[in-house]
């Protein structure tokens, strides 16, 4: 197989490595951005009792404690515990490593091949010119040794 045809389907599969990590750190960002709304959008809960519906605040702004701690009259901090989020976070967290260490590989990977490659062109330019200037350095070193 042809060198480039190589070095071309490994660039390949580092992109692919790059684009999964690309993907998973997008993943994570979506991941935080919930956590975010969770955490700092106001929220409605519906009574079961009336049937209406209860605005609550959102959980990062209240002063209320964590869910669960409240009597019966405050229906809002059964609606939506710390719970969900930190487990949002928890999610995200090896979500945006793995993300990081396949981007870094990926593009890592690419940018080696791509110096490698750029050192074999210059090797051979290098020994080129060096080819061309050979000759033309032997003809009048015989030149002179002749006569």
């Amino acid at each position: 197989m042809h060198p480039d045809v190589l070095q071309a389907q490994f660039r390949d599969r580092s992109r692919l490595i790059a684009n999964w990590g690309i993907a998973l750190l997008f993943v994570a960002t979506v991941l935080w951005l919930w956590c975010g709304v969770l955490l700092t959008m106001p929220y409605e809960v519906k009574r079961h009792s009336t049937g209406g519906s209860l605005q609550c605040e959102p959980r990062l702004f209240t002063d209320e404690g964590a869910a669960n701690e409240e009597k019966l009259e405050a229906p809002c901090t059964d609606e939506r515990d710390w719970l969900e989020a930190v487990a949002l976070l928890g999610v995200s967290v090896p979500a945006a490593v793995a993300g990081a260490v396949l981007l870094t590989c990926g593009r890592l990977s690419i940018r080696m091949s791509e110096h490698a490659q750029a050192l074999i062109t210059a090797r051979e330019k290098a020994a080129r010119e060096k080819a061309a200037a050979s000759p033309d350095q032997a003809a009048p070193a015989g030149e002179q040794n002749s006569t």
